[in-house]
């Protein structure tokens, strides 16, 4: 989430407390409507791990199984 913050930071101009706000909100938003074994996985990445993880689950969700 520090990266989103960040970012929203550099790229929007919003000081910490904003950004830090916009960034919950964006990722409450995501949670309430991407497919749940996605949304679960959220937090992994936000965190800088298991890309890899929701690579599967989207490819789960869209009808790739995994190997």
């Amino acid at each position: 989430m520090n990266e989103l913050v960040e970012q929203l930071k550099s790229r929007v101009g919003l000081d910490d407390a904003k950004a830090q706000s916009a960034a919950q909100t964006v990722i409450e938003f995501l949670k309430q409507r991407l497919p749940a074994p996605v949304a679960s996985q959220l937090d992994n990445v936000l965190a800088g791990g298991g890309a890899e993880g929701i690579a599967g689950k989207l490819g789960d969700v869209f009808g790739k199984k995994s190997a």
